[in-house]
């Protein structure tokens, strides 16, 4: 039985050489086709004379994806270096007998209602409404998150002026107990830092306020917050007026403090720092 055992086979010979493959990956990376921005699987096989599914392969093999995008922004603060150490200090090693706590506001959230009821999900098929909608009205959420429970502190206002930022640094102040210092980790946004506030703070010694790099909103940890709010509340929400909107915001932060999880803050500034050297210098070779 031994003698009728096949023999190991080597199967479909390659039909591409290496030098086609560099040509197709070359040719991605460093060219673009004519009247376009960027390759598709066809013109890239029309200018080749590679089969499109062999052109597809290459990208995924090689992980590129020409047809997705993206956007980036970098800080020019002078003292983005310092700013950064600050904050993910504050992190990573909190102060004694004090709370940080990451504010900021969510303006402008439109109550919107679709123009046609919901159709529900079913098998084989996903929930579906209208890309149309109907306003009826804005609601602006200020948050505070306290980055050691994950609770909320939020509060509803009409407006975001500077007024109802300082009736919200007192609803912070009545939540929060007295024997504690309190570092507010905060955006460079102009209600921030008027007159008006600067009273206020300068009036209680215990409050501490650190601000983010300009154009460095993902270090407030409340704005991972609000993205959960985004995605699980608002996206898909349907909401007939700003009572609705206002109560849904409302019923979503008492479920969020019922049980809270906190974010925790893995990078060090070294690390962060280290990672925007090397982007900028990917930048400056890139030839652009």
């Amino acid at each position: 039985m031994d003698g009728v055992l096949d023999e190991p086979r080597l199967g479909q010979l390659r039909k591409l050489s290496d030098a086609q493959i560099e040509q197709v990956i070359v040719r991605t990376l460093e060219s673009k086709p004519p009247a376009a921005t960027h390759w598709s699987t066809r013109t890239m096989a029309q200018a080749t004379g590679i089969n499109q599914t062999a052109i597809s392969r290459i990208w995924r093999a090689f992980s590129l994806a020409p047809h997705r995008g993206g956007t980036f922004k970098l800080s020019k603060d002078p003292l983005f270096i310092d700013k950064v150490r600050d904050i993910v200090g504050l992190y990573m090693n909190p102060p004694e007998r004090a709370l940080v706590l990451c504010v900021d506001e969510k303006s402008q959230i439109q109550a919107l209602d679709r123009t046609a009821p919901l159709l529900p999900m079913g098998p084989g098929q996903i929930e579906r409404r209208t890309h149309n909608y109907t306003r009826h009205g804005t609601t602006s959420l200020f948050a505070a998150l306290d980055t050691k429970t994950g609770k909320i502190i939020g509060q509803n206002q009409q407006r975001h002026r500077s007024e109802e930022f300082r009736n919200f640094l007192d609803t912070i102040e009545k939540n929060v107990p007295q024997e504690l210092d309190v570092h507010l980790i905060m955006d460079n946004y102009g209600t921030h830092k008027t007159k008006l506030i600067h009273n206020w703070l300068a009036k209680r010694p215990r409050f501490h306020v650190h601000f983010t790099p300009t154009s460095a909103s993902w270090l407030n940890l409340v704005e991972r917050w609000f993205a959960l709010l985004t995605e699980r509340q608002l996206r898909r929400g349907v909401h007939r007026s700003t009572k609705e909107l206002k109560a849904a915001i409302d019923d979503f932060i008492k479920h969020h403090n019922s049980n809270p999880k906190p974010f925790i803050w893995h990078k060090t500034a070294d690390q962060i720092l280290d990672s925007v050297a090397r982007f900028c210098k990917r930048i400056n070779d890139s030839g652009h």
